[in-house]
């Protein structure tokens, strides 16, 4: 018997479907019902495996057809949860594996329920986040020539509009969008932000200024640690645990940075003089790179000049000359930097994967 706390538990059997089918019973299965995964059982009870959007769009793309047997393309190693389990470690389940459902089993191994994640709401956070949105995307031509880049569509939605929902779902609703380049779309599509519980507010540049500079033309001098981040990336980062890690440095700015990695593809001599010390063949190098996500202290907008174009790395590095703290947050989740077109080719092929389906 199913938990009367269990709140988020939905009807197994819908999604069902038998270990014999193809991708076309599949398909007709999520359809029908309307869960975006369908559940692979045997001739008993028992879970086969589990099917998915994502599953089925791979399987199209290396060339499976509608007749393909279902075991070819299914998950056959599902992570499941237990029926006499506490909902809440279903939740923290999902979370940690980022499913959107959970095949539940009774303690004999039988189907006996299907969770669904529910995203924790999050309290309300008053830091501002000033998201960049005027550039002309010039490395993205032909598409950016009838559209400003934030608006280029990745999945179903445009750029701008994931990294909105990703600040909302952590509790931020202060945005203020940095426009230029064709920003009357921009505000023609966002309008005041209610869509999203969310206030925005724009803040025009009529001229390049730069990932800083346009930081001058804030309406107010913010009161607590804002976000400023460019708004052609997607990421699954932490905004909570950022502006936490900020606020324990104490310092005046944190960078967020990933590692990146370049391979010589020689085999690389050192000498002294004419003399071989050694050879390393093929090295790696790793270097920390700038992920073009900032938290700053409020006092940082004082070393910004007025009217004129400032990039980040020159505030960045006028707080090091000043002697002020500046922290480096490193990101391990998913982050691309759509900056040209096979970045953005391929944030189209992740975005399934990393941000909707299982």
């Amino acid at each position: 018997m199913m938990k009367s706390h269990a709140t988020h538990i939905y009807d197994w059997k819908k999604t069902a479907i038998h270990s014999n089918a193809n991708m076309k019973d599949v398909l007709m299965t999520i359809s029908d019902g309307n869960m975006q995964i369908a559940l692979v059982v045997d001739d008993g009870c028992h879970l086969a495996g589990t099917v998915t959007d994502g599953d089925i769009r791979r399987a199209l793309l290396r060339g499976d057809g509608l007749d393909t047997p279902i075991s070819v393309f299914m998950n056959d190693n599902p992570t499941t949860g237990l029926l006499d389990e506490d909902e809440s470690l279903w939740q923290r389940t999902m979370q940690r594996y980022t499913l959107r459902h959970l095949p539940l089993l009774d303690a004999n191994g039988c189907m006996v329920g299907l969770a669904r994640f529910e995203p924790p709401k999050e309290p309300v956070r008053d830091n501002p986040v000033v998201l960049m949105a005027g550039g002309l995307g010039t490395r993205l031509h032909p598409l950016t020539h009838s559209q400003p880049k934030p608006l280029l569509e990745v999945g179903s939605k445009p750029i701008l509009e994931t990294i909105i929902e990703n600040f909302a779902d952590h509790g931020f609703h202060n945005i203020y969008l940095c426009i230029n380049y064709k920003g009357e779309m921009i505000k023609e599509y966002f309008g005041d932000g209610s869509r999203w519980n969310v206030d925005i507010e724009y803040i025009e540049e009529h001229k390049r200024m730069g990932t800083a500079g346009a930081l001058s033309l804030l309406p107010k001098k913010p009161e607590t640690p804002f976000f400023v981040m460019n708004s052609d990336l997607l990421t699954k980062v932490d905004f909570v645990r950022l502006l936490r890690f900020h606020q324990k440095q104490s310092g005046s700015a944190t960078l967020c940075t990933r590692e990146y990695t370049h391979q010589i593809p020689y085999g690389v001599i050192n000498l002294d003089g004419h003399k071989v010390l050694d050879m390393v063949e093929k090295p790696i190098h790793r270097f920390s790179v700038n992920a073009g996500i900032y938290m700053l202290e409020p006092h940082t907008l004082d070393e910004i000049p007025a009217d004129c174009f400032y990039d980040m790395p020159s505030l960045i590095n006028a707080l090091l000359e000043n002697k002020k703290s500046v922290s480096s947050f490193p990101i391990h989740e998913y982050w691309i930097d759509i900056g040209h077109m096979q970045e953005f080719k391929k944030a189209g092929e992740d975005y399934g994967d990393q941000f909707i389906n299982e």
